[in-house]
């Protein structure tokens, strides 16, 4: 931990410059280890867990397919939404650090309990044959008990993680700001090593090994997670929390608005701003004025009654306290063009295992899990990060002139591009596998002779798309966010995912309401050899496209924040953030 007599920078960060031996000591790729060591085995917990949840729900606690759909999207997306609690607490009381430690015992506490109810006779589900099992309403209770806790626990650590690493190097040194760029890619890069052996051992042993052992290996990894994470203390450097942004975002609200009438200065000057050099928010830069969203800037405007006297945060607020309100406004429409590509990522662990689960999974004697093909979207993952990182940025900086070869908005826009072809290849393997059906007169057939690994492709272009669109979001919403608000812009980010999975369970309500009329067996039926899964994927392409054009549309009109630093000579100077180009 920082010592007491530790002297913080304008970002709330210990100031290691003037300590230059513990700034050799701490922080940079020496902290990272830890860091990347503890989501490795997070997401090894977590996807050795969720990437066959919905078989766990139709086999053991014999649910229907639809039934099944609908709790994996809802539990999914919990714990994407749960990550707003973590940050909260991060940003505002406990600090990044802590917020990690205590959320990862809670996370390991679910991971136990899990094992147990699956485990232990009487907790777990009464099998009459292999995968035919039915659980009583309190074994389903316990599960459940046990999987919201999981989501609990991540919602701790999934915000502050990413940012945390990033904490490890010094904004104000060009050779750290340059690794933090390739640190959002290794992180990344950790997080599918960890989703690599979770789809193909963690899955394989869930399925011919049991259950019991299936979610004990997870939680084993996470409780190693916990153990990575404490190893690196004495390494890491600390930021402080900066009191409550949910507090700060109101006092400018309520601010405005009892100040509607007032008149805005010609100058921008005149507006209220502390005279010191450093912002009166802990761990945040001052942050420059901008012409956007105007009518906020009436709660730094100074009356003649607030003229001397102590300030009252909820009628008078700083530049820099709007300016955070108007940065979280910016961001909203970027983040929501993320909702529609997480629906699409999804389907990884619902619909494209049910396809699967009417497919050939033998390879010779050996039965492939049908959730195991999620290993190829790994897989294109841990390929494509290197080669973004190495021979792409370079390769695109030399016709863009951008030192990072895209800009975060190009990158995150290449990758809804790509995700559109995903969902197509899905839709043309369901169009063949039901010509097989149709031909061979297979419909009461369990599987169909046609082979799993015709999925390859949909998994690994979702792999190539994620590199492009997630990484680049993981990085624009800790770059953009106000300083003291980093992790609750990640976990802002975050909120896609659980949106996207909320969204596909809507959709697949509306899709099942409106294709049973009249008896019919609906696009997603129980029996798939009647559906036409299909036009479910070819509806999600043509929401991806539809997306990716409003997506154009928000970019185009977005400015890159600015922050105001100090300059070699000691005067305040206000820019983009690293640079960045106030373009697409």
């Amino acid at each position: 931990m920082a010592d007491e007599e530790d002297i913080y920078t304008k970002d709330g960060t210990v100031d290691y410059r003037n300590k230059p031996a513990n700034k050799k000591k701490t922080g940079t790729w020496k902290a990272c280890p830890y860091i990347l060591g503890n989501e490795c085995c997070e997401r090894l917990a977590y996807y050795g867990m969720s990437t066959n949840l919905v078989v766990y729900f139709k086999t053991q606690l014999n649910q229907q397919s639809t039934t099944a759909s609908k709790n994996q999207s809802n539990w999914s997306g919990t714990c994407y939404v749960m990550p707003l609690l973590g940050a909260f607490l991060a940003d505002s009381y406990l600090g990044r650090y802590w917020t990690i430690a205590i959320f990862s015992i809670i996370y390991v506490c679910g991971m136990t309990l899990l094992t147990v109810s699956a485990s232990v006779q009487g907790l777990r589900p009464t099998c009459y044959e292999k995968d035919k099992c039915h659980a009583t309403d309190s074994q389903t209770a316990v599960f459940f008990f046990a999987l919201y806790l999981v989501a609990l626990g991540t919602g701790g650590i999934k915000p502050c993680v990413s940012s945390y690493g990033a904490d490890q190097f010094d904004d104000a040194d060009p050779i750290e700001r340059n690794y933090k760029n390739s640190f959002f890619n290794w992180f990344y890069f950790s997080i599918n090593v960890g989703a690599l052996i979770a789809s193909s051992l963690i899955v394989w042993i869930q399925q011919d090994v049991g259950w019991g052992w299936g979610f004990g290996v997870p939680a084993v990894a996470m409780a190693i997670a916990v153990v990575s994470f404490f190893s690196g203390s004495r390494l890491y450097r600390y930021q402080k929390p900066g009191g409550s942004p949910l507090t700060r975002i109101c006092q400018v609200v309520v601010a405005s608005f009892r100040k509607c009438s007032v008149t805005l200065p010609a100058e921008k000057s005149l507006l209220y701003e502390t005279a010191e050099a450093e912002s009166a928010i802990k761990g945040s830069r001052k942050l420059a004025h901008t012409n956007e969203l105007r009518f906020f800037d009436k709660a730094a405007v100074k009356t003649e009654d607030e003229n001397g006297g102590s300030i009252n945060n909820w009628r008078l607020c700083t530049v820099t306290q709007v300016e955070e309100l108007k940065s979280i406004i910016k961001l909203l429409p970027i983040w929501a063009t993320g909702i529609i590509f997480s629906t699409v990522y999804n389907q990884m662990g619902n619909m494209f295992v049910l396809q699967a689960m009417n497919m050939d999974t033998h390879l010779g004697k050996f039965k492939i899990p049908e959730a195991s093909l999620s290993v190829f979207d790994t897989i294109a993952v841990i390929l494509w990060v290197p080669i973004y990182d190495k021979m792409l940025i370079p390769f695109v900086r030399k016709f863009t002139g951008h030192k990072n070869g895209l800009t975060q908005l190009q990158r995150m826009g290449t990758g809804l591009v790509i995700s559109v072809f995903a969902m197509i290849s899905a839709a043309i393997v369901e169009v063949v596998r039901l010509g097989i059906v149709k031909r061979h007169n297979f419909y009461s057939a369990t599987s169909v002779p046609m082979s799993v690994f015709w999925q390859i492709p949909q998994y690994m272009i979702i792999g190539c798309a994620e590199v492009f669109t997630f990484i680049g979001q993981l990085e624009f919403f800790y770059d953009q966010a106000p300083d003291s608000m980093r992790s609750l812009c990640s976990a802002l980010s975050l909120t896609t995912t659980a949106l996207g999975s909320y969204v596909s369970t809507l959709l697949v309500t509306i899709v099942t309401d409106i294709t049973t009329r009249n008896g019919k067996p609906g696009w997603i039926a129980n029996n798939q050899n009647y559906g036409k899964l299909h036009y479910f994927f070819l509806l999600l392409a043509v929401l991806s496209v539809l997306n990716f054009f409003i997506f154009l549309l928000v970019a185009k009109r977005y400015k890159y924040k600015k922050a105001i630093n100090k300059d070699d000579s000691g005067l305040m100077v206000a820019g983009d953030d690293d640079d960045k180009k106030l373009v697409l």
